[in-house]
């Protein structure tokens, strides 16, 4: 974990920041695009060595060079390490076959953001079987398999962060929400429960709960909200956990837009 001093209350944008988080690896999962390129990028501007994966091989594409065109100095030089690659992470063979091949190019993973998800509104009446296995596996299986798979090396090396990227929707019921509600109140869940079974081991487990927020993800709706949250924002809660004191441990994050209409 990153250590603090004199820099609390800087940005990634300040040049005397930007190395917070040198020596550092992250996987950030769902990371092509949306929230999750936003998240990848912030880790990267401050030092970070990043992977992501997705399922798009081109969206993948793009913010790879996204990323590594941050840190570049005017000769195109020394940008920031980064690895990108196609998995499933619900399936627990390519969740392993992931965390060995970005072990091998950016080391031992410190940061993980459990980023990937998706979203399916409607009656519950009207919602489907498959509906509800694929959505529970992609929004609550994964983050299970990704940080089984990652906490052994961090209680070996005594540190990590672990942060789950949830929703408001994972705190309050809405009409249409139920097969959606029901993954994110169990992230809820999981993560407070990891975050118990590991904090002995000085890692710490996160969740960020932002409301709608202007993206692909959040559709039309929240993209015509002028007031609406933005893919930085949540970039900016997982900035504050990940270069939080080293004794200190933010166990849960809320992100609303300061204005309603």
């Amino acid at each position: 974990m990153a250590q603090m001093s004199e820099t609390n209350n800087r940005g990634a944008s300040d040049p005397l920041y930007r190395g917070a988080l040198s020596g550092a690896s992250a996987l950030v999962t769902g990371g092509s695009r949306g929230i999750g390129r936003a998240i990848a990028l912030r880790l990267a501007k401050l030092g970070a060595r990043v992977a992501i994966c997705g399922r798009s091989q081109a969206a993948l594409d793009e913010t790879l060079g996204m990323l590594r065109d941050v840190g570049k100095n005017p000769d195109g030089n020394f940008g920031a390490t980064a690895h990108a690659q196609v998995a499933d992470v619900s399936s627990a063979s390519e969740v392993a076959a992931l965390i060995a091949n970005t072990e091998s190019a950016i080391g031992p993973i410190s940061i993980l953001v459990n980023n990937a998800g998706i979203g399916s509104f409607g009656p519950v009446l009207e919602q489907s079987e498959a509906t509800w296995d694929t959505l529970l596996d992609t929004n609550l299986k994964s983050v299970f398999l990704v940080s089984r798979a990652v906490a052994p090396g961090m209680i070996a090396r005594g540190a990590g962060d672990i942060i789950n990227i949830s929703s408001l929707a994972g705190l309050n019921a809405f009409a249409g929400g139920a097969i959606y509600c029901a993954s994110k109140w169990g992230l809820q869940g999981l993560t407070a429960c990891m975050a118990e079974d590991l904090r002995a081991h000085g890692i710490r487990v996160s969740v960020v709960c932002p409301g709608s927020v202007a993206t692909e993800f959040g559709g039309n709706l929240a993209q015509n909200k002028p007031h609406a949250l933005h893919a930085e924002d949540v970039a900016h809660a997982v900035e504050t956990i990940v270069t939080q004191a080293s004794n200190s441990f933010i166990s849960q994050m809320q992100i609303r837009p300061l204005r309603k209409a």
